[in-house]
This record gives structure tokens, C-alpha cells and sequence, in this order.
């Protein structure tokens, strides 16, 4: 059950973002769920190698690189899905990353109360 409310939350999260202006579109809200699955798929299975292929660079910047790597899988969610765009490449990409961090932690709290 835990599993698809943070689904649904996260799917909430990329609904949102896409109405900011961050360069992220996200056509219709069925494109938001697929989104949220596919980031959550690519989150689990890439992020680790990821992290592991990344390390040196992660300790080297005291783990600000791990805004690099969501922005890439963030990026890669996007280039999956079709109906997912990243208007302005790598700077959405980054800029999408930080607002679904951001969004996604607020909707939880909210949610957990």
C-alpha cells in the first residue's frame, strides 16, 4: 500500500512541477503516473551503478553530484515517456530534479500528518 501512495505522490509532484516554469511538460496526468513509474523504476536500477561509477566525484563534492546523477535519470524518465518533455535539455533536467525533490518531500510531510 506504502508503494502506491508514494506512487501517487510522486505522480502529484510531476503534475505540479510541470505547471511551473522549469521547462518540464507533462502532458496530461496518465503521462504523470507513467512518468513516476518509469522515474521510480530508473531510480531503483540505475541510481546505485550510478552511485557506485560516480563515487569519486560524489565524495569529491561532498555529494552534490548526486544532483547530477537524479537530474540524469530525471533526463532519462523524460526521453522514456513520451508526452514527458524537458524544454531546455540538461537545465530542466536539473531544475526538474531539485523541484521533485523538493515538492515530492513537502507532499509527504503533508501527507504523514
Amino acid at each position: 500500500m506504502d508503494l502506491i501512495i508514494t506512487w501517487l505522490i510522486m505522480s502529484v509532484s510531476f503534475f505540479i512541477i510541470s505547471k511551473l516554469p522549469l521547462g518540464v511538460e507533462v502532458d496530461t496526468l496518465t503521462t504523470a503516473l507513467v512518468s513516476a513509474a518509469v522515474f521510480g523504476v530508473l531510480n531503483a536500477f540505475l541510481k546505485p551503478v550510478f552511485v557506485v561509477l560516480g563515487f569519486p566525484a560524489v565524495v569529491l563534492t561532498l555529494g552534490l553530484f548526486m544532483v547530477v546523477i537524479n537530474a540524469i535519470i530525471f533526463g532519462l524518465a523524460a526521453w522514456l515517456v513520451s508526452g514527458f518533455r524537458l524544454r531546455w535539455g540538461v537545465w530542466s533536467a536539473l531544475l526538474g530534479s531539485i523541484a521533485l525533490g523538493l515538492i515530492n518531500s513537502i507532499l509527504t510531510q503533508i501527507l504523514a500528518a
